[in-house]
Order: C-alpha cells, then sequence, then structure tokens
C-alpha cells in the first residue's frame, strides 16, 4: 500500500484518504468527490475496525458488500482502495492466530470520554488506533472525514495535533435523505416504521435551529427544546442530547460563539447518531 502511495504521487502531488468500514452510501461518496476535488490522486480505505465496537454491539452483523463499494469506488475514479484485514492490521499471537486486540494503542485521554466515548467506552480508543496505522501505512496529505461524526472528528483533529502528523484533516458537510434523516450504513437495519420514527433525530436538531436563530443564547433551555421532542417518540431512546464546543466537546452555558448540537439515540436496537453546528452571532 505504501510503495503504491508513492507511485501515485511525483514530487509535488497531494494524496487524499477517505477512511471507511465500507457499506458505502451518498455520505461516503461525497468524501470522495471532495478528495478527488482537492487531490491529485485518491485512496479510500475499507476496514471493518473490531477495536471501536463494544462487547455488545453490531461488530458480527455490520453490512460487508465489498464487491458493490469496490464498484461504487471505481465509478467514482478512485486510484487506490486499501481493504487489508484484521491479521494485517493488528497483527497476530504466539499461536498465529489473530491477535484479539493491539499491543499498542493511540488514546486522545481528555476527548475519548466525551458524547459517544462516554456512552461507549474505548470506542475512541479503536477510532484513533485504527486512523493513525491507517495514517502511516497509507501517507496521506490530506483525510477526508464526515461531519456527522462530529466527535470522531474532533478526536482525530486532537490526535493529529498532537502527535504531529503531517496530514490535514478536512470536514466535509452531512449528507442527509430528501427527509432529512442523516445518511448511515446502520440506516440498513431500520424497518419502514423505525424508518420514520428515526426522523425526530434531525426534528430535535432543527428545533434547538430554529430557537437559536430566534435568538434564544442559552444552551440549557434549547437543549431542553431538542429533548422535549424525544417525549413525542416514546419508541425511540434517547441516548444524550448536548450542546457543546465543538472542538473540546466541553458543554457551553451560551451558544454567541457558536455551538455543536449532538444527539445520539437508539431506534429499536440501532443506535444513530446527528449534529447541527450552530454559527456564531
Amino acid at each position: 500500500m505504501r510503495a503504491a502511495s508513492h507511485a501515485l504521487r511525483p514530487a509535488g502531488k497531494r494524496l487524499g484518504l477517505v477512511p471507511t468500514m465500507g457499506a458505502l452510501h451518498e455520505g461516503h461518496l461525497s468524501l470522495v468527490r471532495a478528495a478527488r476535488a482537492q487531490c491529485d490522486a485518491v485512496a479510500v480505505s475499507i476496514f471493518v475496525n473490531p477495536t471501536q465496537f463494544g462487547p455488545n454491539e453490531d461488530l458480527a452483523r455490520y453490512p460487508r458488500p465489498f464487491e458493490r463499494d469496490r464498484e461504487m469506488l471505481e465509478q467514482e475514479g478512485v486510484d487506490l482502495v486499501f481493504a487489508p484485514t484484521v491479521e494485517e492490521v493488528y497483527g497476530t499471537v504466539a499461536d498465529k492466530s489473530v491477535r484479539a486486540t493491539p499491543a499498542t494503542w493511540v488514546t486522545v485521554e481528555d476527548l475519548s470520554g466525551k458524547l459517544d466515548g462516554r456512552s461507549r467506552p474505548g470506542h475512541f480508543r479503536g477510532v484513533t488506533t485504527v486512523v493513525s496505522k491507517l495514517f502511516h501505512i497509507v501517507e496521506p496529505d490530506v483525510a477526508f472525514f464526515g461531519q456527522k461524526d462530529a466527535a470522531q472528528l474532533a478526536v482525530i483533529r486532537r490526535m493529529v495535533c498532537d502527535l504531529n502528523f503531517p496530514v490535514e484533516i478536512v470536514a466535509c458537510p452531512i449528507v442527509r435523505e430528501a427527509d432529512g434523516l442523516a445518511m448511515s450504513s446502520r440506516n440498513a437495519y431500520l424497518d419502514a416504521t423505525q424508518r420514520k420514527e428515526a426522523l425526530v433525530l434531525h426534528r430535535s436538531l432543527m428545533r434547538v435551529e430554529e430557537l437559536a436563530r430566534a435568538g434564544e443564547r442559552d444552551a440549557t433551555k434549547l437543549a431542553a427544546a431538542g429533548r422535549a421532542e424525544f417525549v413525542k417518540e416514546k419508541s425511540v431512546r434517547l441516548d444524550y442530547f448536548e450542546i457543546v464546543d465543538a472542538e473540546t466537546l466541553d458543554p457551553v452555558a451560551d451558544v454567541s460563539a457558536g455551538a455543536l448540537v449532538a444527539v445520539a439515540a437508539y431506534v429499536g436496537t440501532t443506535r444513530l447518531i446527528d449534529n447541527v453546528l450552530l454559527a456564531a452571532t
């Protein structure tokens, strides 16, 4: 992979990386198109990373339509697809079996316990470890991530800064279905009824954005209005609804300087996330 990366970019050429877990949708493809627009060559990684899944999460049933993904990327003009095995990424132990967990972790201590990190202990440790490996292997100049995973984006930016990775991080806007539902590989788990129920995530964010545009600056009042939307959709279980600083993920009292409004909820057994950025006023 590293040799192919070097061969693709003679002196002065920029390589963009789009890290994914596959099961691609229009959201992923928007990252690919952004990479193509800003870089001379584009690599996409496909790796369902076991270390970012908790013991009772959906690792075993996470969709893996590799051939479909490969064809989609070929149609988008991607130069390289890197799809390593777990053994290739994390190595083996003495008896040659695949290592269950790496011996070395990369952890962003402060941020990794906030938002999704609080709800999914160990999740961001798995994310930062595998992303750091991908950066070392692929050696991109630029890496593209979706704004939908806002907490992940903050964690990766801090990691890149703290470890002096020579990689520019580009955040791309959330891509939504026509009715507002944020695109996600996990949407495939929803049945028709759940698909409608899931729209409460977007409604809650739009309610907060509406109030903020009307002049409300108190984050406590705004968050309460967002949570109130879930009272109307009793079949959906709210995990968190928070208004935080987009960089530190710490709660804010006032949104005048801008803020990240982030939500996570369970629709049936499927956990979905979404967010909106409030502009400074």
